[in-house]
């Protein structure tokens, strides 16, 4: 089974889990473009990265999910993130330099987040709703987001789109 990121849940509501996810590493590319043409795009460069495209030629072993964000502060609402989360116990210092210069290595911190969960194709419209609907409870529980939507899709593109899982995770406001 694909090693899945580290997180515990830390409460759960009617519509949503409040989550504290794990430090990780994430290998990441932007991209501009359509949601479904910049996630594809995306993909096969990471995937070619932890193929041995990478400094060490190292295999690195496949985790989920992938995740697509996009920033709502952005300028540029055809700016998305595409990452693969590198197994878990990696870090920065440790992981092999990528080929392409397109795909950027980033540390993430302990951090905690809103995750709602669902079943399907994850197009644009349809995590665009979820994300809208999970903002607005957290909202009601009193719950400060950042500006991140995370797109978090666990299953191959070719397996059915109902068996299909996914996830909406959005961080929380860490204010300064």
């Amino acid at each position: 089974m694909t090693q899945r990121q580290e997180f515990r849940v830390i409460r759960t509501y009617s519509d949503f889990e409040l989550r504290e996810y794990l430090p990780c590493v994430l290998a990441e590319v932007r991209v501009s473009g359509q949601y479904s043409d910049s996630s594809s795009s995306a993909f096969s460069k990471l995937f070619n990265y932890i193929s041995k495209g990478n400094n060490s030629s190292e295999k690195i072993a496949m985790t989920a999910p992938v995740i697509t964000a996009q920033n709502e502060d952005s300028s540029d609402s055809a700016e998305w993130y595409v990452s693969f989360v590198m197994p878990a116990g990696s870090t920065f210092s440790q992981m092999p330099q990528p080929n392409n210069s397109q795909i950027r290595l980033r540390e993430l911190d302990t951090e905690t987040c809103v995750a709602r969960s669902f079943r399907g194709r994850a197009t644009d419209d349809s995590s665009r709703k979820i994300a809208q609907e999970l903002r607005k409870k957290a909202a009601e529980a009193n719950i400060a987001l950042s500006s991140e939507t995370r797109i978090c899709r666990f299953d191959p593109p070719f397996k059915p789109g109902i068996l299909q899982y996914n996830e909406i995770v959005i961080p929380t406001y860490q204010g300064e």
